[in-house]
């Protein structure tokens, strides 16, 4: 879906709807749908495009901020990959619109008004069908020199895999810890160990199923758990010592776990991070899937 809102400087979201991109399994192209819905919400909250200060996008993908392009990794979504963002929306609109990465903008949002508020230097991890990562610096996101900083999910963190990530890599971060990951190491562990597990009766296993078997003292899935946030403390860790970040921040549906997930990324983050006396705080995302919203808006107000 494509959300829209009017976002103060003050980080109030005034007003916000959204629209389906795929009504027609995405025949029409994304970026076409974006323009006719950002037409309608301002014509139905009667606001003139010159009362506002920019727009902010916040869009899937590998982002070319520089040009406001979708440089690629969209899946099969190839009327998406190549779209110019920026140039069209200024064109139609007459506003300075800049465009970022959706991982980018949840942690940016959540720096400014949500989980991560008070700190300058995060990097924030989503923990959905797939893991991603946004930089913020000095309360600025870092992209790197093609738009793939943050890429966390795709960070190689185990050998032997013989199954491909959707990156075309073997052992991503992503292919263990994403909520998808999640259910695939604990679905290995039971076909690998006769132990008895609450699992066993349950014929499509989720994250969530896992989690919660987890909490209720289910020793295999606990273990399962632990593999998971292992590899995930593990890649946090690595980054800690190349960017030493006040604080993680950990979002995406996974979260909903709370600091029984965050407790145990934690505990594997400190261990495997020696070298840092000071660790890195593990905080929660607050602002669910408005997150975006509040980042877009904040890379236009800086």
């Amino acid at each position: 879906a494509v959300k829209l809102g009017i976002v103060d400087e003050e980080g109030r979201v005034l007003s916000k709807t959204e629209q389906s991109v795929c009504f027609d399994n995405y025949e029409t192209p994304i970026l076409t749908t974006v323009l006719s819905a950002a037409e309608q919400f301002l014509k139905e909250q009667a606001v003139e495009p010159q009362g506002l200060a920019g727009i902010g996008v916040s869009a899937a993908g590998q982002i070319d901020t520089r040009k406001g392009i979708v440089a690629g990794t969209c899946g099969n979504l190839l009327n998406y990959i190549g779209s110019p963002i920026k140039a069209e929306l200024e064109a139609k609109f007459g506003l300075p619109t800049t465009v970022a990465n959706d991982a980018n903008c949840m942690t940016l949002g959540e720096v400014w008004v949500g989980g991560a508020k008070g700190y300058t230097d995060v990097i924030g991890v989503t923990l959905g069908t797939g893991v991603g990562g946004g930089i913020i610096l000095n309360e600025k996101i870092w992209t790197g020199e093609q738009g793939v900083g943050g890429e966390i999910g795709h960070i190689h963190v185990m050998e032997g895999e013989k199954e491909a990530c959707n990156c075309g890599g073997h052992g991503c971060l992503e292919q263990v810890a994403s909520a998808t990951g999640i259910a695939r190491t604990a679905r290995r562990m039971l076909a690998a160990d006769n132990r008895p597990s609450t699992l066993r009766s349950l014929k499509n296993i989720s994250a969530k199923n896992v989690l919660d078997a987890a909490k209720a003292g289910d020793a295999l899935a606990l273990e399962s758990l632990n593999k998971s946030c292992y590899h995930l403390g593990w890649a946090l860790a690595t980054i800690s010592m190349v960017l030493d970040p006040q604080a993680f921040l950990i979002g995406g549906g996974v979260s909903k776990a709370g600091t029984f997930l965050t407790d145990i990324i934690k505990r594997y983050h400190d261990e495997l991070s020696p070298m840092a006396t000071k660790k890195a705080d593990i905080v929660l995302a607050k602002l669910g899937n408005d997150a975006g919203i509040y980042g877009a808006a904040k890379l236009i107000i800086g």
